[in-house]
């Protein structure tokens, strides 16, 4: 059988090189093992627009990106910092739960799941002394919604504070310059915009910052500054690395440079956004967030009004047909959500339509 095809916000669809390249065993030692990292290390800084500079590194972190967070949030808080969270959905909660857990000291401020964080409130938080870090979700998979970092960044900036930044669902779909934008931590993961396969996520970290660390993490396996130190001093990781993922990902690397890089995926993304929004629109559907909050990523759409439709059985008569999609999120509002990258494109996006259309009919849910 077929793969399905994902048109979730990672895992995703990937490519059948990228799968094959997992085909082989690499010891973890190897010289070959260790200028693959190297590489990959050297090219995420690429990514970023930092490798001509000395004042990045990339580090490697073994789990999700959700381990990458708890990483850098545990590991780069000093005992006395406090740490301000600016969130507008799931995984902006998701890291005021991880300082909570660590004992960090924490303030949240909230927004809408529907609207951003704004430069002015950060201004006005960050009148308080005792905050050292402030961490912010780029791009909330919860519902879709780009959050104007480069506002927020010069706000933080200002105050003198350190900018951690989650670009899960942005990184290598989203262009971004870390130059610009000073941040200090950035986080992302293997099987995003990259298009590699879930096993490892990354930090591209500010070395000053990242220097100041040492001895400041909470827990072992997940202490970044130890981390970076063993991939310096070895080239290796502490802790037994995801070898055939990472083999996955130095492929997916050389895909992106093949398509023309960033840049050349965001179009991609792109077309395949606006082959969604014209489908479904089509269809009847009405999109949780205003178009001018969208991101080409991942959008959601409301249920419709119709009694007859159930999610449940609408997702399994998609994913019977090859297609799966992901539920929704939203806190207040009946939704769920379809992701518009991986390795698809225009043409699988309306197929998709076209099967939605289909269920619709089969489920008799009138639209309205």
């Amino acid at each position: 059988m077929s793969d399905p095809i994902l048109f979730t916000p990672g895992p995703l669809s990937t490519s059948a090189t990228v799968k094959a390249a997992m085909q082989r065993d690499l010891g973890s030692r190897d010289t070959e093992f260790i200028e693959l990292v190297a590489g990959i290390r050297r090219e995420l800084l690429q990514i970023a627009g930092v490798a001509e500079e000395a004042r990045y590194e990339a580090v490697l972190m073994q789990g999700s990106g959700t381990f990458g967070i708890e990483a850098v949030l545990s590991s780069v808080m000093p005992p006395d910092g406090k740490l301000l969270v600016l969130a507008n959905g799931a995984y902006g909660e998701r890291m005021l739960q991880i300082a909570e857990r660590h004992r960090i000291a924490v303030q949240i401020e909230r927004w809408p799941e529907d609207e951003s964080p704004d430069a002015a409130t950060v201004r006005r938080l960050l009148e308080d002394a005792a905050i050292t870090h402030v961490a912010v979700v780029h791009l909330e998979t919860t519902t879709g919604i780009l959050n104007p970092i480069a506002d927020i960044a010069g706000a933080v900036q200002e105050r003198g504070r350190h900018l951690i930044l989650d670009a899960m669902s942005s990184f290598g779909g989203v262009p971004l310059d870390l130059r610009e934008l000073e941040v200090a931590y950035l986080v992302s993961s293997a099987n995003k915009c990259l298009e590699g396969v879930p096993g490892f996520s990354f930090a591209i970290a500010r070395r000053d910052a990242l220097e100041a660390t040492a001895g400041w993490a909470r827990s072992l396996s997940l202490d970044l500054h130890a981390q970076w130190q063993g991939l310096e001093r070895t080239g290796q990781f502490r802790f037994t690395p995801p070898t055939h993922a990472l083999l996955a990902f130095a492929q997916a690397l050389q895909e992106l440079r093949k398509e023309g890089g960033v840049a050349a995926r965001a179009t991609r993304y792109r077309s395949n956004r606006a082959a969604l929004l014209a489908g479904m629109q089509a269809l009847g559907f009405r999109e949780y967030l205003s178009r001018e909050h969208q991101s080409d990523i991942i959008t959601s759409f409301r249920y419709p009004a119709d009694a007859r439709f159930h999610f449940d059985e609408f997702y399994r008569r998609l994913s019977a047909r090859g297609f799966v999609i992901y539920p929704g999120k939203v806190s207040h509002a009946d939704c769920f959500r379809i992701g518009t990258i991986g390795q698809i494109n225009p043409d699988d996006v309306r197929a998709l339509i076209s099967a939605i259309g289909s269920v619709l009919a089969e489920l008799n849910v009138v639209m309205t």
